[in-house]
């Protein structure tokens, strides 16, 4: 997967129980949008509404050569899913503490693909400790290339 946009909070603010990727239905200048890297899915979410998977809050910018048709940046996007994982995510949903986050946004071949997540919240002393594990990585990263040398 080419990856255009990441959210780098998610891992941070969130534990990741259960990935999916899935298709995005986008009209042709999004798409362009996209490709020269114009897209953001921070601040982003997903909802499940009668049957169907939206991501809401997810930012495209305008095509600047799209002509009189330019659709809202910040719209909602249908979320293409199988039946099965729709339902999945439904029920994490109506769990207590659960929500449904994205990922990262990017191109497999031609097609526009949203890898998304079923996360738990983290509490403050857990941020605290993903902290200190990233810190800890660090400090060994150095050590190890500073013995190479």
């Amino acid at each position: 997967m080419k990856v255009i946009a990441t959210n780098k909070r998610a891992n941070f603010e969130y534990f990741v129980l259960k990935k999916f990727t899935a298709g995005l239905a986008l009209v042709g200048s999004e798409v362009k949008s996209i490709r020269a890297g114009h897209a953001s899915i921070n601040d982003s979410f997903v909802t499940v509404r009668d049957g169907e998977a939206f991501v809401i809050n997810m930012y495209i910018k305008t095509y600047s050569d799209a002509g009189n048709f330019a659709p809202d940046e910040r719209r909602s996007r249908k979320l293409l899913l199988n039946k099965s994982e729709i339902v999945e995510l439904s029920n994490a949903v109506q769990q207590k503490g659960l929500t449904i986050v994205p990922l990262k946004l990017g191109f497999e071949g031609a097609l526009a693909k949203l890898d998304i997540a079923i996360c738990r919240g983290k509490k403050l002393f857990d941020k605290r400790q993903s902290i200190k594990d990233r810190d800890i990585a660090r400090d060994v990263a150095r050590e190890v290339k500073s013995t190479r040398l």
